[in-house]
């Protein structure tokens, strides 16, 4: 995968954080202060075609593991099914551009055309809303997914720790409390990946995305911790890389629930201070 130039907020170096001047009240008064937030920019996701880039939707992300973010989104779009299927990604270097929004719009090439996505829709996802054009369980069964399996299983106490072991590595929220974390575990619960964005879905497609150009799908023996509440897409997505184990401190949806009742998924809710709610697939947790 390619990329040209400095990267802003590369994985090991700067935070995606900005500092602000505010006014914080302190003993019944207003002080000056200074505050730092999430950075929160437009990525275009483009794919390549012979008549030029076009391109497929545009969403509010953190920058940073942009490369990923795209990877993740394609394989939960059903554009691509593979990492063999992914010829190329890489940043926007044109003349034409301007400079600050040349990291801010990323072309991927395939092998060939692309999935059920249609190349010629143009989507506005804001930093909440989650993946479009899947708005229901048919669409997302239609989309396909390998198979669940059996595992992984734990105890309730392995479980229990999971919420500890994703906030101890959500560097950016300790900063601004203004991301969300997505954590992937393996079997025995050590975390295998960790990404943060201000939009929960962008999370989630990172993480996957990490482990899809890492060739590690499917992830059938891995679990995925969220720091927040399950929606449908979130469920959707871990079907699409082979997860079998949703977790999250906050509550699901209805629609994930019957999602992961459908697909024999376990997904666990209210996961904080040693307590929590198996909504589905009880049997992945042993004595």
């Amino acid at each position: 995968m390619r990329a040209a130039g400095r990267l802003p907020f590369a994985a090991d170096g700067e935070l995606p954080t900005a500092e602000v001047a505010v006014h914080a009240a302190r003993d019944g008064d207003l002080v000056a202060a200074d505050d730092r937030l999430a950075v929160e920019e437009p990525l275009e996701i483009r794919l390549a075609a012979a008549q030029g880039p076009r391109t497929l939707t545009i969403t509010m992300r953190t920058p940073g593991h942009d490369f990923e973010l795209v990877a993740g989104f394609l394989l939960a779009e059903g554009v691509i099914d593979s990492r063999e299927r992914l010829l190329d990604i890489a940043y926007c270097v044109a003349d034409e551009e301007e400079p600050e929004q040349r990291f801010n719009i990323v072309t991927a090439t395939l092998d060939g055309p692309p999935g059920r996505a249609s190349i010629e829709r143009l989507v506005m996802t804001s930093s909440a809303c989650g993946i479009c054009g899947s708005a229901s369980i048919e669409a997302a069964v239609a989309c396909g997914h390998p198979p669940l399996g059996s595992g992984p299983r734990y105890t309730l106490a392995e479980l229990a720790a999971f919420p500890d072991r994703l906030r101890a590595g959500q560097r950016t929220f300790s900063q601004t409390g203004g991301v969300h974390g997505i954590a992937l575990l393996d079997g025995a619960g050590e975390v295998l990946c960790l990404r943060e964005d201000v939009g929960r879905h962008n999370a989630v497609d990172k993480v996957v995305g990490w482990a899809l150009l890492d060739a590690r799908l499917p992830l059938s023996e891995c679990a995925l911790m969220v720091s927040g509440r399950v929606s449908f897409e979130i469920v959707q997505k871990a079907m699409r890389a082979g997860i079998a184990f949703v977790a999250a401190v906050s509550a699901a949806t209805s629609l994930a629930v019957q999602l992961a009742e459908e697909s024999g998924m376990t997904l666990v809710g209210f996961l904080r201070g040693g307590s929590c709610t198996v909504y589905t697939g009880r049997g992945r947790l042993v004595p």
